[in-house]
């Protein structure tokens, strides 16, 4: 088992308990130094405070963890980027009303804003030229979604 896969598994129910979703663990070793990142995510975005929180319970597993041997660390604890893929339902929930970017799996690109999101598929609505057109796409038929960064919105979706 590798470094960050034994540190999801000793942190991960620390980070579930607090009601947050541990999404990825990285490690970097330069040199005699450990670099941990771990990536939390919530059904909301994490503010400060709840980011220092889930560090302080992450921090205190890993000091007394013994796989962790005598290299010293930095932990990071930080939240997905708007760049981050969606790729579970969840991540479609989180962003219901914001516009993404989806490739499929057929190569073919849909854009519009999450409208619906459903077990299998999800919802979007495109404008084009002041005209809406829905579109459901199955989570199954998806190669890449992301969210798009809207800087002027406009609207109530």
């Amino acid at each position: 088992m590798s470094l960050s896969e034994k540190i999801t598994e000793l942190v991960q129910p620390a980070v579930e308990s607090a009601g947050f979703f541990l999404e990825d663990v990285h490690v970097l070793s330069p040199g005699s130094h450990r670099i941990i990142t771990c990536i939390v995510d919530g059904q909301t975005p994490l503010n400060l405070d709840q980011v220092t929180s889930v560090s302080r319970n992450i921090s205190e597993l890993l000091d007394t963890a013994d796989f962790m041997g005598e290299t010293a660390f930095t932990l990071e604890v930080t939240s997905p980027g708007v760049d981050r893929p969606l790729t579970l339902p969840r991540h479609w929930q989180k962003n219901v009303k914001r516009l993404v970017k989806v490739v499929n799996l057929d190569g073919s690109v849909v854009s519009g804003r999450i409208l619906a999101v459903e077990e299998s598929h999800v919802i979007l609505i495109e404008d084009i030229k002041g005209k809406s057109k829905e579109h459901t796409v199955a989570f199954a038929d998806v190669k890449r979604a992301t969210v798009e960064i809207e800087f002027n919105r406009k609207g109530d979706l």
